[in-house]
Parts: C-alpha cells; structure tokens; sequence
C-alpha cells in the first residue's frame, strides 16, 4: 500500500506532467499562430500531440483514483459486515459529533 509522501510526490508529478504540457501545447500553438505553411501546420500537430498525451494521463488518473476509491469502498463494506456494533457505534458517534459542531454555531 502507498504511503501518504508516495501519494503526495506521485500527485505532484502528474500536477507538474499536466502544467508542462499544457504550457508547451500553448507555445507551440502560440509559435504556429506567428508562423505560416509547413512550419505552422507541424507546430499546430505538435501542440494537438502534446494535448492528447495531457488527456490521456487526465483519463489514466481518473481510471487509478476510480479504481483506488472502489477499494476503499470494498473494505470499508466488509469491515462493516464483519464488525457491525463497531460500524453502529463508530457511526452513532460521527453523529455526536457532528450535531455538538452543528448545535455550536
């Protein structure tokens, strides 16, 4: 299981993979606008490259996170079968809580 810096370092990479691909699809589209021809057209087909490579990690980070959040979901679903007075009081206990903070303001 990843620990809290792998997730934290893996999510600034993708943060920073997105942000470089984006700014390199903008120069190229920027770069294509100023130029004319064959040069224009092979900037305009780099920055759609750089655009689809950006969606591609967008869909295969969506695909993980999905996949980790039916996990979770999974567990928490046969740890409540396999304990269920912990869940009740777990839950009876949220609820406290959360009507002490509601019952304060």
């Amino acid at each position: 299981m990843a620990t809290k810096k792998n997730v934290a370092a893996s999510e600034e990479d993708f943060i920073d993979s997105v942000k470089e691909s984006l700014d390199d699809a903008e120069k190229l589209l920027r770069e294509a606008a100023s130029s004319t021809g064959d040069k224009a057209a092979e900037l305009r087909e780099r920055a759609m490259q750089s655009l689809r490579h950006t969606r591609e990690a967008l869909y295969d980070t969506q695909d993980a996170l999905l996949e980790r959040g039916r996990r979770a979901a999974r567990v928490t679903d046969d740890y409540v079968h396999d304990n269920p007075w912990q869940a009740i009081g777990m839950a009876g206990l949220a609820g406290v809580l959360i009507g002490a903070l509601i019952c304060r303001r």
